[in-house]
């Protein structure tokens, strides 16, 4: 664990101190006690003091397995992962504020895709209106592909990641109206994983209400990119830039404004780039800093 903080194949050389001890891992002098348990329940979170565990095993998804950790001592869990039988799904800076700390112990963050996604369609929907949406993300490969073709659930995930383009299933356009309900039923999409290690882009087309242009629709996300609640979560670039160049980018949406279209004043594509990693872990710090301070 501790070489595989220090030394990452995309995000490059941590230069500070990364040192493997017995039992746990000092990171510029921060010592971390690393624990291996199969059963949450069983991870002593009470005796550590811990009141607030960040699930990102994958294994733990739904409401009943995460509730393991509070069982261990945890007063509330956040997985970052789409997950069921959560109490509350939160994308930050869209529905953030319907957060209850008496109610909601068990919070899913959503997935990166949905939390480029969300803020797109929430901006769309606010200024011209949302009648229907298709959405495709070009998506780097992940962990749930085979390097090599092996066998797997999904047949074209069971074709080797960094060899073609592979057409998938995405749950991020349905995630969608757990966080914004108006637009339950009203939009769908895929996923297409590509031969890129890390970043992603997600193409947004939408049946708007209002006519509008491109220009119009680039200076509204413009403006909820500098102030607002999406401040810091959507940025906006005219720049004519490649994937490569967004990796280690801490937002949730970049919105590529070359790319933005407008056809006949109402169907209207606009695309955003995203760090699925960098992007997605800087929400989670976010969401952990949210949930914190509200225990």
């Amino acid at each position: 664990l501790a070489h595989l903080f220090k030394y990452d194949s995309v995000h490059r050389t941590y230069r500070g101190d990364v040192i493997a001890n017995e039992g746990s891992i000092s990171i510029d002098g921060d010592e971390l006690k690393v624990l291996s348990e199969k059963d949450p329940a069983k991870l002593p979170w009470g005796d550590l003091g811990v009141d607030l565990v960040l699930e990102s095993t994958g294994r733990f998804t739904t409401g009943e397995d995460a509730a393991k950790h509070i069982a261990g001592g945890a007063k509330k869990v956040i997985i970052s992962a789409p997950a069921k039988g959560e109490d509350i799904t939160i994308v930050m800076g869209v529905n953030h504020d319907k957060y209850d700390a008496a109610a909601h112990n068990i919070i899913s963050n959503a997935s990166c895709t949905t939390n480029c996604l969300v803020p797109m369609v929430k901006i769309i929907r606010d200024a011209f209106g949302f009648r229907h949406g298709s959405m495709t993300t070009i998506h780097s490969y992940t962990n749930d592909q085979q390097i090599l073709d092996l066998p797997h659930k999904d047949l074209r995930r069971a074709r080797a990641a960094a060899v073609s383009m592979i057409p998938t299933t995405t749950g991020a356009a349905k995630a969608t109206s757990l966080v914004i309900p108006e637009v339950k039923g009203k939009i769908d999409g895929i996923s297409v994983r590509v031969p890129t290690p890390d970043v992603s882009f997600t193409d947004l087309v939408v049946e708007v209400e209002r006519a509008t242009t491109i220009d119009e629709v680039n200076a509204t996300f413009r403006k909820a990119a500098a102030d607002g609640p999406l401040k810091g979560i959507v940025d906006y670039s005219e720049d004519e830039l490649v994937s490569s160049d967004y990796i280690g980018n801490p937002f949730s949406c970049i919105l590529d404004a070359k790319s933005t279209n407008v056809i006949d004043g109402t169907l209207v594509k606009v695309c955003g780039w995203y760090d699925n990693e960098w992007g997605y872990s800087s929400r989670c710090v976010d969401l952990l800093h949210f949930v914190g301070v509200r225990l």
